[in-house]
């Protein structure tokens, strides 16, 4: 999750971009979000048209990511009531005051869902002045303890704390499978992360003018080491960058990624899906 107070609300498949010859999934969205930017109810029809409107576009499935403990429920119901959703669980950074030992059994339980495919969005958020940055550390390595202890994909969010991301995955011991979510490191930063065997999935950004050093940063990690997002309905691609983002957008996203790394467009949608099995568990078939 991104906060994005420019964009606009509303939902519509006119601008839907030619759809990817090999279909890919949206590895981090917000679909209970989305309802609400659009000022429409988060229930299962809307579930149903987002998705159909994202299989027009080649976009095959997505992961809906909770921000807090009811957002984390909501997910795992929208899960279950659509084959093409999976869930992942966790308490944003920016929305841990209060949380409690009682939170913490509820968010165990579940991300022990079969539904459940990441332990996230968790992590470090320095750019919003809204929780102490120690008790985020303190809850960052919470989160990565039930990663562990339920086996799950760590699904990390990481905003202007580069540095203490880092440090305490390597203080804590990471899991043997971490995302990072929108990734917005440089050069150095991915190929870290890669050596430390970590996958990064990268957003609408990639196709800022703004965005040369994400750019630098893609073209140095293997195609087997990414994925691709929307973070809807935040971080919206070039050329509707600041309205409402959503997973039928993705091919912008996907081809800005390839150009950036110089990859065949095919051949990265099909290694998105291939990650995407390997670290989710999952496989979202065309």
């Amino acid at each position: 999750m991104t906060d994005d107070p420019g964009a606009s609300t509303g939902v519509g498949a006119a601008d839907t971009p030619e759809s990817l010859a090999v279909p890919v999934f949206d590895a981090h969205t917000h679909l209970d979000a989305m309802a609400h930017r659009a000022g429409v109810a988060a229930d299962a029809a809307f579930v149903a048209q987002v998705m159909a409107e994202a299989r027009t576009a080649g976009v095959v499935g997505a992961v809906t990511v909770g921000d807090s403990v009811a957002a984390s429920r909501w997910c795992v119901e929208a899960a279950h009531a659509h084959p093409d959703v999976y869930a992942a669980v966790a308490v944003h950074p920016t929305e841990i005051a209060g949380l409690t030992d009682a939170d913490y059994d509820e968010l165990e339980a579940l991300a022990a869902d079969p539904r459940v495919v990441a332990v996230g969005e968790t992590g470090l958020d320095y750019y919003w002045d809204r929780t102490d940055p120690a008790d985020q550390q303190e809850h960052f390595r919470r989160h990565i303890a039930l990663a562990k202890r339920v086996g799950k994909a760590l699904m990390i969010h990481d905003r202007d704390a580069h540095a203490d991301v880092l440090r305490i995955l390597r203080e804590e011991g990471a899991p043997d499978r971490v995302v990072f979510h929108a990734f917005s490191g440089d050069v150095e930063m991915a190929r870290e992360c890669v050596a430390a065997g970590y996958v990064l999935s990268f957003p609408g950004v990639i196709t800022f003018k703004n965005a040369p050093e994400l750019r630098a940063a893609a073209a140095v990690v293997p195609i087997d080491r990414v994925l691709v997002e929307t973070d809807a309905p935040f971080l919206t691609p070039h050329p509707h960058r600041g309205r409402p983002n959503a997973p039928r957008l993705l091919p912008l996203t996907v081809r800005g990624l390839a150009c950036a790394a110089g990859h065949d467009l095919d051949e990265l949608c099909a290694a998105v899906t291939e990650t995407g099995a390997s670290v989710y568990g999952v496989h979202f078939a065309g």
